[in-house]
C-alpha cells in the first residue's frame, strides 16, 4: 500500500514542502531514496526501535521511503516523525484519510519521544501558505510555530500521541499564541542602559547619530576606555523591532538553531560579538550543511567586532559586499543561497599595538611606523564603508567618581525614533531604503545637498585629508542624519562640520590635531 505524509525542508531562511511517500510491498528490507544525508539514512533504526517502544510493529515486508522532490538534499533528523507515521499508514495500522491535511516534523528518540528540531518557524509559515490544516511539531517547538496565525499547531511529546490522534482515540489541543500581545510584552523588557556610562558624551553622541541613521561606527581608544561597555548598550537606543522585523530575525535564528526552548518571537535587536579567530565561513555563512553566518544572525541588529585589526584580513574583506548590499549570496558547487545581512557594524580597536598612542598620561612604546602598520591591517575600502570613526579617551577621575547618572537610553532612543520616523516618511516611495545609510548617490543629491558654506567646508576637508569619493558620500549621509536629529529640513554647515569630525581617523590626518574650518 502507498501512503503519503508531508514534512518540510529549509532552504536559506525559507522552507519548501517535502512529500514522504512510503510503500510496503513483498520482500524484506528497508530502502530510503530522495537524496538523504547520513542522519536521514540512519532514521530506519531510530524509527524501528521507537515503534517497538510505542507498542507498534515494524512491517515485516520490504519498505521503500521516497522523499520528494528528489533533487533537494534532505538533512537532519526532522523527517523521523513523518516517516514513522507514513510507515504505519502504509502498513494499514492507522488510517491515511487525514494525513494530507498536516505537516509533521520531529526527531524520534529510541523510546518514542519526539525531540525538537531547527527551522520550525519558516516551516510553519510555509505550511500556512501551502494551505495545510495544521502542523504537528515537538512540544519544545510548539510556541515557536504557534507564532504563525491561521494554522493549527499541535505540540506532541511522544509518537504514541500522534498515532492516537490519527486513529481518533486521542485528542491534542492546538497551541494558541497571541502574537501581537506576546511581542508587546517582550518589547518592554529592559537591559543594559547608557545611564551607567560616566562621561564620554562625544562618543554617546556618535552612537546616537549612528543609530538614528543606521550608520556603521568604529571606536579607537586605549584599553579600559569603555569601548566594549558602550557597544553592548547600543541595542538599548536603537529603534524597537517592528513585528515584521521580529519575524524575519526569528526565522534566521530558528534556522540556525539559536532559539531557546519554548521561545517565540525575538523582541530585542540581536547583538552578535564573534571572537577575532572566527573563520570567513562562520562569519558569512555556508558550509557543507549551509547555515546562516554571524552577519545574518546580526540582521536587524548589531555586529560587534572587538579588537578589529586582530581579525584575519580575509575575514574582514568578505564583509565589503554585504555592508553595501545588505544581503549575502553564497554560491557553491552544490547550492546557491541568499541570506539577509542588514546589520549595523560596530567595531573597536586599540590605536596601536601597545594600546597607548595619543593617551593623555601613558607613553606609547611602539616603534616608529607601528601605528600606521597597525591601522593598515584594515583595508582602505573597508574603512571607507564605516561612516563614523571616533577616537575615545579614558574617562577622567572626576567624571568616573561622580554620583550623577548619565542620560538614560530611553531619552536617547526617543530622539533616534523621531529621526527614523522622518526618514521613513522621506523614503516611503523608495523600496528597500529605510534609513539615511542606505541612500544612493542620486538620493544624496536630492536630500543631502549642503548649503554653500557647508559645501566649501566639505571641499576643504576633501582636499586636506585626501578623502575618497566614498568618504564624501559618507559625510553627506551622516550630515543628513545629524540634520534629522536637529529637525532641520536642510543640511547646514554645522551639520557638515560635525559629520567631518566623525572622519578623523582617515589615514591622512591620523593622530593630528582637530582641524577647524572657517
Amino acid at each position: 500500500m502507498l501512503a503519503k505524509t508531508f514534512a518540510a525542508a529549509v532552504q536559506g531562511i525559507d522552507a519548501i514542502t517535502v512529500t514522504v511517500e512510503v510503500v510496503v510491498d513483498k520482500g524484506i528490507g528497508y530502502t530510503i531514496v530522495g537524496l538523504p544525508d547520513a542522519a536521514v539514512k540512519e532514521a530506519g533504526e531510530r524509527i524501528q526501535t521507537a515503534l517497538s517502544q510505542s507498542g507498534q510493529e515494524w512491517p515485516r515486508r520490504h519498505t521503500v521511503v521516497n522523499l520528494s522532490p528528489a533533487d533537494v538534499r534532505k538533512e537532519g533528523a526532522a523527517y523521523d516523525l513523518p516517516m514513522a507515521i507514513g510507515i504505519l499508514a502504509a502498513n494499514e495500522k492507522i488510517p491515511a484519510t487525514e494525513l494530507a491535511d498536516y505537516v509533521m516534523i520531529g526527531e524520534l528518540s529510541l523510546d518514542g519521544s519526539v525531540l525538537p528540531v531547527k527551522g520550525v518557524l519558516p516551516m510553519a509559515i510555509m505550511a500556512r501558505k501551502a494551505g495545510f490544516k495544521g502542523m504537528i511539531v515537538p512540544r519544545a517547538n510548539e510556541t515557536e510555530a504557534a507564532v504563525v496565525n491561521d494554522i493549527n499547531i499541535y505540540g506532541v511529546d511522544h509518537l504514541s500521541q500522534v498515532v492516537d490522534f490519527f486513529n481518533g482515540t486521542g485528542q491534542i489541543e492546538p497551541t494558541v499564541v497571541n502574537t501581537r500581545e506576546e511581542f508587546a510584552k517582550g518589547a518592554d523588557l529592559g537591559g543594559l542602559d547608557f545611564s551607567d556610562v560616566k562621561g564620554q558624551e562625544n562618543v554617546k553622541r556618535a552612537f546616537e547619530v549612528a543609530c538614528a541613521g543606521g550608520h556603521n561606527i568604529l571606536l579607537v581608544g586605549p584599553p579600559g576606555s569603555g569601548k566594549s561597555m558602550m557597544a553592548k548598550r547600543l541595542p538599548s537606543i536603537m529603534p524597537p523591532l517592528t513585528l515584521a522585523e521580529a519575524l524575519e530575525t526569528t526565522k534566521i535564528h530558528s534556522v540556525a538553531g539559536k532559539l531557546s526552548r519554548g521561545s517565540m518571537l525575538m523582541t530585542t535587536r540581536p547583538f552578535r560579538a564573534p571572537h577575532h579567530t572566527i573563520s570567513p565561513v562562520a562569519l558569512v555563512g555556508g558550509g557543507s550543511s549551509p547555515m546562516p553566518g554571524e552577519i545574518s544572525l546580526a540582521h536587524n541588529g548589531v555586529l560587534f567586532l572587538d579588537e578589529f585589526p586582530e581579525f584575519n584580513r580575509s575575514v574582514l574583506e568578505v564583509m565589503r559586499q554585504p555592508l553595501e548590499d545588505r544581503h549575502i549570496s553564497i554560491c557553491r558547487a552544490r547550492y546557491a543561497i541568499d541570506y539577509p545581512a542588514g546589520f549595523m557594524l560596530v567595531a573597536s580597536m586599540n590605536p596601536c599595538p601597545c594600546g597607548y598612542y595619543n593617551h593623555p598620561t601613558k607613553e606609547c612604546t611602539c616603534a616608529p611606523g607601528a601605528v600606521q602598520r597597525y591601522l593598515g591591517r584594515i583595508s582602505g575600502p573597508l574603512l571607507d564603508r564605516i561612516d563614523i570613526q571616533v577616537e575615545i579617551m579614558p574617562v577622567p577621575f572626576e567624571e568616573l567618581s561622580s554620583q550623577r547618572d548619565g542620560e538614560a537610553s530611553k531619552s536617547i532612543r526617543e530622539r533616534v525614533v523621531e529621526a527614523r520616523h522622518i526618514q521613513s516618511v522621506r523614503y516611503a516611495g523608495t523600496p528597500g531604503v529605510f534609513c539615511n545609510a542606505q541612500m544612493t548617490s542620486k538620493m544624496l543629491a536630492e536630500h543631502a545637498r549642503p548649503d554653500s558654506e557647508g559645501l566649501d567646508m566639505l571641499r576643504q576637508a576633501m582636499e586636506r585629508f585626501d578623502m575618497s569619493a566614498r568618504a564624501y558620500d559618507r559625510i553627506l549621509k551622516v550630515a543628513r542624519t545629524i540634520a534629522d536629529l536637529d529637525r532641520s529640513a536642510e543640511v547646514k554647515s554645522h551639520h557638515i562640520a560635525e559629520a567631518i569630525s566623525y572622519r578623523n581617523l582617515d589615514r591622512s590626518n591620523w593622530g593630528s590635531q582637530t582641524v577647524k574650518f572657517v
